[in-house]
């Protein structure tokens, strides 16, 4: 069983789209105007794209027009509903060293080739403190902050020299939803 939202049928895709323009109107997803605009020029497109299809030939041109058609709209209304709901990227990092009480942490989406945060995120929290042990939460560490750029450099006090750190990221989307929590990564404060 598939877990995607997005219907398995082209039918299915078109009626979803036309809900969503029914709809957002008068949700509080706070979808712009600019945003339903689009969405409904891309409904519009892959619905005569289909039309086209299904009423003509069903050549290669026409069906190739179709998927380009489908393959935009869908992919806008992942990015809609991933900037209002769902953070489900993965932010991965390393710890480097910096130099007197510095760390900085070099962070990643999960996977990726790139070191671009995911398109409709303001960064990632970053969380940390010095102590024995991780805890049970990562937000129970003494320390956050909202980092926008990779790397992002940590300052320590002089007294937490030579004791161990303790780090997680997560990240945060443009709608302030956070997504889920990396592991704990450590490091020695230089």
């Amino acid at each position: 069983m598939s877990k995607d939202w997005i219907p398995k049928s082209k039918e299915e895709q078109l009626i979803l789209a036309r809900t969503w323009l029914s709809m957002l109107p008068d949700t509080e997803w706070n979808v712009s105007k600019a945003e339903i605009a689009e969405l409904a020029a891309l409904t519009a497109a892959a619905e005569e794209a289909h039309r086209q299809t299904v009423n003509g030939s069903g050549g290669k041109t026409l069906n190739a027009l179709e998927r380009e058609a489908l393959r935009a709209l869908i992919e806008f209304m992942r990015v809609l509903r991933r900037r209002r709901f769902v953070v489900a990227e993965e932010v991965d990092f390393s710890i480097i060293p910096r130099g007197n009480c510095e760390v900085a942490v070099d962070f990643w989406q999960k996977g990726a080739a790139h070191k671009e945060k995911p398109n409709g995120y303001d960064g990632a929290v970053v969380v940390w403190g010095v102590r024995d042990g991780a805890p049970e939460h990562p937000q129970d560490l003494a320390h956050h902050t909202l980092a926008s750029q990779t790397p992002h450099t940590l300052q320590f006090v002089e007294c937490e020299k030579g004791k161990t750190a303790i780090i997680a990221l997560a990240w945060h989307n443009e709608r302030g939803i956070l997504g889920q929590w990396s592991e704990y990564k450590t490091a020695v404060v230089p």
